[in-house]
């Protein structure tokens, strides 16, 4: 069976080629704006968003295995996507500066054999950090096409000193 990546994320692509997995990846096509305008409860909206793009590209590919992932930021019940610019991912990253958020990563794998979806739920704290150095992250790590303005939960240490 044939192994498709729903996302055109190179994060998602690095994980997938980190395991040794023979995949393509394809763009789902899906318009998660109007989603989001649709949900405001983040985990439905993660998993329904994964779900989303596993179908959109399963539907292309309906004898393949189709991976399909969302993450997306919550702080104080708003909903931080992508931020887009740099002058965005700066605010997301003011507004996360000495706070607790959580980031809700969801994958929705389908196959002819049917369809599995998962939820993580992960407390970060963002250590308290002045413009300038946010501004200095921001153009050393692009994150802009990651959720919250944070290159991969985890990975960036001068933003998130330790997990709950």
């Amino acid at each position: 069976m044939r192994l498709v990546l729903a996302s055109t994320s190179k994060y998602r692509r690095r994980q997938l080629e980190a395991l040794g997995l023979d995949f393509w990846s394809e763009a789902p096509g899906v318009d998660e704006d109007a989603e989001k305008a649709r949900v405001s409860n983040p985990e439905t909206l993660s998993v329904l968003l994964a779900t989303l793009k596993a179908e959109a590209v399963f539907a292309r590919h309906p004898g393949a295995v189709v991976i399909g992932g969302d993450q997306l930021v919550s702080l104080d019940g708003e909903i931080l996507g992508k931020p887009g610019t740099p002058e965005r991912a700066v605010a997301q990253l003011e507004m996360l500066s000495g706070r607790t958020h959580t980031l809700f990563t969801a994958v929705c794998v389908l196959s002819p054999f049917g369809v599995a979806t998962h939820l993580d739920r992960t407390r970060l704290t963002v250590r308290s950090l002045g413009r300038a150095a946010l501004e200095r992250y921001v153009s050393s790590d692009d994150p802009l096409d990651c959720a919250g303005g944070q290159v991969r939960a985890g990975r960036g240490r001068a933003l998130s000193p330790g997990r709950d």
